[in-house]
């Protein structure tokens, strides 16, 4: 390979991948500095001239013209630096000692091979210049909405390509349980994190981080995008049911009004995209006690109280209330809890005599702790508040089995009936 075809061949596949020139010719005399060290041991005294618009390449060296006396061990001789006048004359009869020779080094005195290893090298290192840019440029996109072609469906992830041919990665455990799929649809994510596996960029998307819910809102609200409305707090169960909590700057808009739209316009396609998921809406205020109550909404409380020393909040709830206030599996309740940063427990208010309860730490005798761990998990603390979810209603929301749920129930009847 002559240096036309060398020089030429590897500018026009560094333009391909958007190297700019400047990149382009460092990464090119690097190369070619290496080949010289391994053919000449150093490459001090050599000069290389590189055009990549009309393809040429010149190497020269430089060597000081010396009278020698081989017989004297006086004199520091090194053939790379140093030519014998003798030798000097053979190329140039004028030549004196002390002088300078220039001389040209063909690409064809290094040898084919050495020619083809560098060629591989030069787009090998463009190559790796163009990982470190992608790398660096989704680095920086992190947190912000891609849309990307699927094209490929594995079991594990999706695999899509951006508008550039890149491929981007949608896990599993980063798609939302009722996304369906299918080769040559277009999917919009966010860039979740950018990870380097063997030198080259991961880039990992995701559909379930609260960061693509807030993402969408800055997209369908203008009022969040311009920064009239912030968006405290996101989140999420993804595709079951998501809390939102705003901020206006501007007294004269309603957040809530706003992200929602007019009859839902906003939120309904935000909804969509997120495979039908259920979005509350709620103002955000410093009020701890009041934003408990938004943050419970659907269900009304009566009262509360916060220990924050326990990072914890007791609400108190009409009887008729305590189910809205948990939700479907007690997603409401953990979902609430995380808004606010408090863990939420839920108490009914007792009307009369007759509504007295029974707290199931009194039963810790007759039931085992992971038993009462599990009605806690979705906010049933007392004897009463068990008994009124009802058994079907226990089987599903919790991991306990048919057998143990009519223990419980035996036990916790006889309380009463005594």
């Amino acid at each position: 390979m002559d240096n036309l075809n060398l020089v030429e061949s590897f500018a026009e596949f560094a333009k391909q991948k958007s190297i700019d020139r400047p990149t382009m010719m460092k990464i090119m005399e690097d190369v070619f500095r290496t080949m010289i060290r391994k053919k000449f041991g150093n490459d001090e005294n050599f000069d290389i001239i590189i055009n990549t618009d009309k393809g040429d390449l010149e190497i020269w060296r430089f060597r000081e013209i010396v009278s020698l006396d081989f017989a004297e061990d006086s004199f520091d001789y090194d053939e790379n630096k140093h030519i014998a006048l003798p030798e000097a004359r053979k190329i140039e009869p004028d030549f004196e000692e002390g002088e300078e020779l220039s001389e040209e080094v063909k690409l064809e005195d290094f040898g084919r091979r050495m020619v083809m290893t560098a060629r591989q090298t030069l787009i090998q290192k463009v190559k790796d210049l163009e990982k470190d840019q992608l790398f660096h440029k989704y680095k920086d996109l992190v947190g912000e909405i891609i849309s990307g072609e699927i094209y490929q469906i594995l079991s594990k992830e999706v695999l899509l390509t951006d508008g550039e041919g890149n491929e981007l990665v949608l896990p599993k455990s980063e798609q939302i349980s009722k996304d369906r799929y299918k080769k040559g649809e277009t999917v919009r994510a966010v860039i979740h994190r950018v990870d380097l596996n063997n030198g080259a960029p991961r880039i990992v998307l995701s559909r379930t981080s609260p960061v693509f819910l807030e993402r969408l809102f800055e997209q369908e609200v203008p009022e969040v995008f311009d920064g009239l409305i912030a968006i405290k707090k996101v989140v999420r169960e993804p595709g079951e049911r998501a809390k939102v909590a705003v901020e206006s700057f501007d007294d004269r808009i309603d957040p809530v009004g706003a992200c929602v739209g007019m009859k839902g316009a906003r939120i309904h396609t935000i909804v969509r995209e997120l495979m039908n998921e259920n979005i509350d809406v709620i103002n955000y205020t410093d009020n701890i006690d009041l934003y408990i109550q938004r943050a419970l909404s659907p269900a009304k409380i009566v009262s509360s109280k916060i220990d924050s020393a326990k990072s914890r909040a007791s609400v108190y709830l009409k009887p008729d209330q305590v189910s809205l206030a948990i939700g479907k599996g007690g997603q409401n309740i953990k979902l609430a809890s995380k808004l606010v940063g408090l863990e939420i427990d839920v108490f009914r208010e007792l009307e009369n005599a007759e509504d007295e309860d029974v707290s199931l730490d009194e039963f810790e005798d007759e039931i085992e702790g992971w038993v009462m761990d599990e009605f806690r998990k979705i906010g049933l603390d007392t004897a009463k508040s068990v008994l009124a979810v009802g058994k079907e209603d226990l089987l599903r929301r919790t991991e306990l089995e048919v057998e143990t749920i009519d223990y419980i129930f035996d036990i916790l009847k006889q309380e009463f009936e005594s």
